[in-house]
């Protein structure tokens, strides 16, 4: 039995319409939790809310039998809570069992101790799909607009694309072997295989040998005799850690081929033993061969497989490791569509975005881009689905080109074009910087929270603003009097 939020209140519970914030505070707390308050108390924004966040629980569930789970409204809280603050779950376990506006929004009154533990906070986020939380960042976005936008008003859109780093350490192809047989190494004597009592001195007889390669450097001498040897003794070490390290797979595959485990268990090891693989044989091609390793078989992650290595030429920033996530956000900052870009570049997502975000508000007049989603086709597409179109030119321009790009219009939406590097700076500051969540489908979820949690923050802004406006306003007419 899973409910979206228990009707009937308990006794000594506040009724969240009667909760009240600080309106000078300038904490991402109240903010958020005024907005989370917003959507609660307005019927139409709740049910809207509400009907999508029952689509968590399968339809083949019955909703009022079985042992209770964590209401969904308080999942949709603590969730946006989290990634608005940029917690881990530890920090927001103990916010959760001890801030006291918090525990009024989730329904708990100052008689009612119920406390979450640690895991059932993080099973309970992971509900949460990135499909339903666009639907609701959609809900959330417009009714915004009803309470900033003017009647006769259109929306101007700004897009941009950023990296979001995930959590993985620098790779090599020594400390990517090391990753994936330590992981074969753990795997198998938790397995139940016998065999494999001196899993710990096996793994330490191997760290000592990938050690040492990380120590040797090639040298700089100008005397070439020294250049070679010191190379040599490079490759010598390289040799020793690659048959230590194969010399335990096959034990491990042979084992395996013998073995009555789970499936899963069998598959989950053998899926380290394929990365380990693949590092010798890209350490023999390029230590030991002299061999050149393509890019596009490089892996830079085996926990996190999809992390691309992305250069966008930034000042100080060669290189990150993480996935692009494009954005598109509106004139009065709420972000109306985001994509997380899995092996694809700014110009691939330009016309899909536009287009699915105009299907979803039908009143987006114009969209401001930087030059890297240029391309002639990109434009042609832009130009019959948007009244004005902002999509610099790359190269050379023509006569007609240039007279366009210098006109009083363009030049205007193009300067403002650079507000939405405060919508990605304030992502980041939020919880987008680098992600901790694991896997593909966790990184979309920490994205499509993210984005959410960023539009309840400025919808409670807005709320927040008003009122400190009203307070100002009466304390005036005091003073006037």
């Amino acid at each position: 039995m899973r409910k979206v939020q228990e009707a009937q209140m308990k006794l000594g519970e506040v009724d969240i319409s009667e909760i009240k914030f600080d309106p000078r505070s300038r904490d991402e707390i109240p903010k958020l939790l005024r907005g989370l308050q917003y959507i609660y108390c307005n019927f139409e924004i709740r049910k809207k809310v509400f009907d999508i966040l029952e689509r968590i629980v399968p339809e083949e569930i019955n909703k009022n039998t079985g042992r209770p789970g964590m209401e969904l409204w308080k999942i949709l809280v603590l969730g946006t809570l989290r990634i608005n603050c940029n917690w881990d779950y530890d920090k927001l376990q103990e916010i959760a069992n001890n801030h006291y506006r918090l525990r009024e929004i989730l329904g708990h009154n100052f008689f009612n101790r119920v406390e979450y533990p640690l895991q059932t906070l993080k099973d309970n986020v992971s509900l949460l799909t990135p499909e339903i939380l666009m639907e609701i960042s959609d809900v959330i976005a417009d009714a915004g607009h009803k309470l900033v936008k003017k009647k006769e008003e259109t929306l101007e859109g700004r897009c941009d694309s950023f990296v979001l780093e995930t959590n993985v350490h620098y790779p090599t192809d020594i400390n990517l072997l090391f990753d994936a047989i330590k992981k074969v190494i753990s795997l198998i004597s938790k397995s139940g295989i016998t065999g494999y009592r001196q899993s710990k001195h096996n793994l330490k007889k191997i760290k000592k040998l990938f050690r040492k390669i990380q120590n040797l450097k090639h040298s700089s001498s100008r005397d070439e005799i020294k250049k070679v040897k010191k190379e040599e003794e490079i490759k010598l070490a390289n040799e020793k850690y690659i048959k230590e390290v194969e010399y335990f797979l096959l034990r491990v595959k042979k084992d395996l081929d013998l073995s009555i485990l789970e499936n899963k268990k069998v598959e989950e090891i053998k899926s380290f033993v394929i990365h380990a693989e693949r590092q010798i044989n890209q350490i023999d091609r390029r230590v030991l061969k002299g061999e050149k390793i393509p890019h596009n078989e490089k892996i830079f992650s085996i926990f996190e497989p999809y992390t691309e290595w992305i250069s966008k030429g930034k000042a100080g920033v060669p290189f990150e490791l993480g996935l692009r996530v494009c954005i598109l956000e509106d004139q009065f900052g709420f972000i109306l569509n985001h994509k997380v870009m899995e092996k694809e570049t700014d110009e691939k997502v330009t016309v899909p975005i536009v287009k699915e975000t105009k299907s979803k508000f039908s009143d987006l007049r114009s969209c401001s881009f930087d030059k890297g989603f240029y391309t002639p086709g990109n434009k042609l597409e832009l130009e019959k689905i948007l009244e004005e179109v902002i999509l610099p030119k790359k190269g050379k321009l023509s006569a007609v080109e240039k007279e366009k790009e210098n006109s009083e219009s363009f030049v205007t939406r193009r300067r403002k074009h650079s507000a939405v590097e405060s919508g990605i700076n304030a992502l980041e500051n939020h919880g987008l910087d680098v992600c901790p969540d694991k896997g593909i489908d966790g990184f979309k979820r920490y994205v499509a929270l993210s984005v959410l949690a960023r539009n309840i923050q400025i919808l409670g802004n807005i709320l927040q603003k008003k009122e400190l406006k009203q307070i100002k306003r009466i304390e005036n007419s005091k003073q006037a009097a």
